[in-house]
């Protein structure tokens, strides 16, 4: 323990703004779709549920890039891993960045902008399930390409905390969000079936 502390500035303003982001973020945006599922508040706010949908979306966007903003200056000031100053290090990292970034973007090219900013919570589903890659592969494959991002960013910048601090990317923001993101993966052709499942989940009246 006194080892991992030895490797982190805690006193440095910009990596407690960066976990704030970390934590804060996910549970910003369960929060909001959440609260729009049960009461329809930005729907009826911005009179549609697509343009209530893409606005949160945006939101999350800009919410996403100070937070990785934020993780980058931290790590600028963190004392640095010797091990992880090799070109070993550096092209495992970059590897890792690759795959991360692999996930990401062919996730959201799967599922579009409504089925990956927490469009189900306003009643805007898939017609039919989504099953090619990369969710063949992995369960939430944009939550864990997300993580594999950061982590690959800490190896090429050769800095421990971010190993640590990466970790926080995955506990808030996969995990709660996994529960959250079955409405969009599960949907099933519209047929009765799936009309019954909108009004279970209040989507539907």
């Amino acid at each position: 323990m006194a080892d991992v502390f030895h490797c982190i500035d805690l006193t440095d303003p910009d990596f407690c703004v960066a976990v704030l982001a970390i934590i804060f973020n996910p549970i910003f945006w369960n929060v909001v779709a959440r609260w729009e599922h049960k009461t329809r508040g930005l729907t009826n706010l911005f009179g549609s549920a697509h343009t209530a949908c893409y606005s949160l979306g945006f939101l999350i966007i800009l919410l996403n890039v100070y937070r990785s903003h934020s993780f980058t200056e931290a790590m600028r000031k963190q004392p640095k891993l010797e091990l992880l100053e090799s070109p070993e290090a550096f092209y495992s990292g970059l590897a890792i960045l690759g795959i991360g970034c692999l996930f990401v973007f062919s996730s959201y090219y799967a599922l579009g902008f409504t089925g990956t900013f927490l469009g189900d919570h306003f009643g805007i589903l898939k017609k039919e399930k989504v099953t090619g890659f990369p969710f063949n592969v992995m369960d939430n494959p944009m939550y864990w390409g997300s993580t594999a991002n950061y982590l690959g960013i800490t190896i090429i910048g050769g800095v421990r905390v971010g190993s640590y601090s990466h970790g926080a990317t995955t506990i808030p923001g996969a995990r709660p969000s996994q529960h959250n993101k079955a409405p969009v993966l599960a949907t099933i052709p519209e047929t009765r079936s799936t009309v019954l499942y909108m009004k279970d989940c209040g989507l539907v009246v």
